[in-house]
């Protein structure tokens, strides 16, 4: 990061107010503490730059006419009577698991296999609505 855009963390507790309000209301701040390097920003500029994360999932029709949904990005599967209803289950699933990654983020987030999740989950949590996630959801239509 080019030391020149960077806070020092000691300025920045200084004038924590004058912080969180230039991030608010004017761009993310960096800030650098020893090692350590951050970014606060808005929520809004977060749930744009995370906006291009969308959730795919692909549809099958079971023996009963049942619909199951498999999430491509997370490790996730509904089945409900319809397409509607197994899309607010997946989504009601992605929240759920979106919310347990969250609590114990150290441990999932080093995960090879769950890294990968981090930007779904952020994305998930901010969009914090089982509608609003479903409309995230497109399906693509697989075979059994």
């Amino acid at each position: 990061m080019n030391d020149m855009l960077t806070i020092n963390a000691t300025d920045a507790r200084k004038n924590w107010s004058q912080i969180i309000d230039n991030a608010v209301r004017e761009k993310p701040q960096f800030i650098k503490r020893t090692r350590d390097c951050m970014i606060l920003a808005n929520e809004a500029i977060f749930a744009d730059m995370l906006s291009v994360y969308t959730f795919s999932a692909t549809e099958l029709i079971e023996e009963d006419g049942s619909v199951t949904l498999s999430s491509n990005e997370l490790d996730l599967a509904e089945n409900a009577a319809t397409k509607e209803e197994s899309t607010l289950k997946l989504a009601q699933s992605i929240l759920d698991y979106a919310t347990d990654f969250y609590n114990d983020f150290s441990l999932w987030s080093g995960a090879p296999n769950r890294k990968a999740h981090i930007p779904y989950v952020l994305r998930a949590l901010l969009l914090d609505d089982i509608h609003k996630i479903g409309a995230c959801i497109s399906c693509q239509v697989g075979k059994n």
